[in-house]
């Protein structure tokens, strides 16, 4: 498969399991913490550089990793989460 095609329900890589995510996308990330977060679709979608998006998560990553990420770029315009204690965008 090249680096757009699906085989079967396996991305070739993140960049392409996040092609046609939209402006103004609505993200539910999984994770706890820093545990089991989709790092490397996050970088994607900060390489991508699409905008406006509303994340839901049970927090919003720190400074420079995580979530924390998309919210430097700005490409978050809304945050959904319990806890965003260690952002320092909060």
């Amino acid at each position: 498969a090249s680096d757009t095609e699906v085989d079967g329900k396996v991305w070739p890589s993140a960049a392409a399991a996040i092609a046609d995510v939209p402006n103004g996308a609505t993200l539910l990330v999984g994770g706890f913490g820093l545990c089991g977060i989709p790092e490397n679709l996050i970088n994607a979608l900060v390489a991508h550089g699409t905008t406006g998006h509303t994340a839901v998560s049970n927090n919003a990553g720190v400074d420079d990793f995580g979530l924390g990420l998309l919210l430097q770029t700005k490409q978050i315009k809304r945050m959904i989460s319990s806890y965003v204690g260690e952002n320092k965008n909060f």
